[in-house]
């Protein structure tokens, strides 16, 4: 038997990364801190899917001897996360609206792709069928995801 758990991204700042992730919908279930490991563990889950489908956010908390924490560049190699949204055109203006680029916007009315504070790229697909519409429709591609 094989159940899915969570997926795991580090973070370097773990409150803009909270905020950014509830523009999508998402909430956070569950914190936990380990002073003897130096980290914090938060996870986050759509409304009805705790326990179920969650994102792990890691901190590494920096070293105690005043060295430069931890630098997180292309996710490692981590892909993208996905969440299915109640209406696209909102979240992605939500998240523009709070200062998120909007990579790849919802041209089609169906799928967008905004980053995380810590460029962690995150896949938005409507729920059903939206009409493409504007301003989306004439927005242009920025950067990568």
């Amino acid at each position: 038997m094989v159940k899915y758990l969570h997926s795991m991204i580090r973070v370097t700042d773990p409150e803009a990364t909270v905020a950014f992730f509830e523009l999508i919908g998402l909430k956070e279930v569950r914190r936990f801190d380990s002073e003897a490991g130096r980290f914090t563990l938060i996870f986050l889950a759509a409304p009805g899917q705790e326990g179920l489908a969650e994102v792990e956010l890691t901190y590494n908390w920096p070293p105690e001897d005043g060295s430069a924490p931890e630098d997180y560049t292309g996710g490692r190699n981590f892909g993208h996360l996905a969440y299915r949204v109640e209406n696209v055109y909102e979240t992605c203006q939500r998240l523009a609206d709070a200062g998120h680029i909007i990579h790849r916007p919802p041209r089609d009315g169906h799928m967008a792709f905004v980053k995380s504070p810590d460029g962690i790229s995150v896949e938005l697909l409507q729920e059903g069928h939206l009409e493409p519409a504007e301003p989306w429709v004439s927005m242009p591609n920025t950067g990568s995801w």
